[in-house]
């Protein structure tokens, strides 16, 4: 009979256990309290974060080497909420670090955005460089080419350019007239058109008239200077001569130089003596033509 008991009441302890350890955890919301108490912060300063560092409890079931055995039977029977509260923190400090290696993978994608821009920013400038190098180097060598050009025509241009007022003597045309003429004949007026045939489109010349008339003291002088007018108003008028070319010198009975030995003498008969005289002109305008052909362009 008391052996019944005994088994009687063991049971009844055994089956009373679990409900007891479910009231002592549902009772366990005023323990958050108690143990914010007992806990003590982990480390001074706050987190990469920006937030405290998480706080340790203290007084766990299994703290020390040897649990007491109300720990071990009451500590399966922990409810939802016990575990939400213990989770929490961790919970939270997770989805900040989450948030922070999101920002950081933003910023690293940001960075590297950025440098692939400056790096083709960079080589742009650079290609830009070459090119503009180039084009530097093409026109140097065809200033040097020019300059070479210059270089070789420039001898023979200061010669000409040097003798450009030394005029030499060309073609010479003689007039002659009857005594007290100053009409220009037939033949006059052919061989003046002759003479300015041979003188189109050149340049770099200058006519001289010499005109010499038979008599004497100034009625001579007027008499060759009627004449030299009439042949130069024949080559301004006829053949559009410019008048700054032609320069007449009435010379009236003016001695001429005769043969070795035998002096001067007055002239005889009225004659009109043209002459053309040219200088290098012609010469540097064939020079700079050829020089010009020759140029890099």
């Amino acid at each position: 009979m008391k052996t019944r008991t005994l088994v009687t009441l063991f049971l009844s302890t055994v089956i009373a256990l679990p409900a007891f350890a479910q009231q002592a955890n549902s009772g366990s919301g005023t323990q958050p309290a108690a143990s914010a108490s007992q806990t003590t912060p982990a480390s001074p300063g706050v987190t990469a974060s920006g937030g405290a560092p998480l706080e340790t409890t203290r007084g766990d079931f299994w703290d020390g080497e040897e649990p007491g055995f109300g720990a071990l039977v009451l500590h399966p029977f922990a409810s939802k909420g016990y575990v939400q509260r213990q989770t929490a923190p961790i919970r939270d400090r997770v989805n900040e670090l989450e948030q922070i290696s999101a920002s950081h993978s933003n910023t690293s994608k940001e960075i590297d955005a950025r440098t692939q821009q400056g790096v083709q920013l960079a080589s742009k400038k650079t290609d830009e460089a070459g090119q503009h190098a180039l084009e530097a180097s093409s026109k140097s060598q065809m200033a040097q080419q020019a300059a070479s050009a210059v270089n070789t025509r420039l001898p023979r241009a200061e010669t000409v350019v040097g003798n450009i007022d030394q005029y030499k003597a060309g073609a010479q045309t003689v007039l002659h007239f009857r005594p007290g003429q100053t009409v220009l004949s037939k033949d006059a007026k052919q061989a003046l058109d002759e003479m300015a045939t041979a003188l189109k489109d050149q340049r770099g010349y200058v006519i001289e008239v010499h005109s010499f008339s038979s008599g004497h003291g100034q009625a001579a002088i007027a008499a060759s200077r009627r004449m030299a007018d009439s042949v130069v108003r024949y080559l301004v008028l006829n053949h559009e001569f410019p008048a700054y070319r032609i320069y007449a010198v009435p010379m009236g009975n003016a001695p001429v130089a005769g043969a070795v030995g035998t002096g001067a003498k007055h002239t005889s008969g009225s004659r009109v003596e043209i002459s053309v005289l040219k200088n290098g002109v012609d010469q540097l305008a064939s020079t700079s033509s050829s020089g010009a052909s020759t140029s890099p362009k």
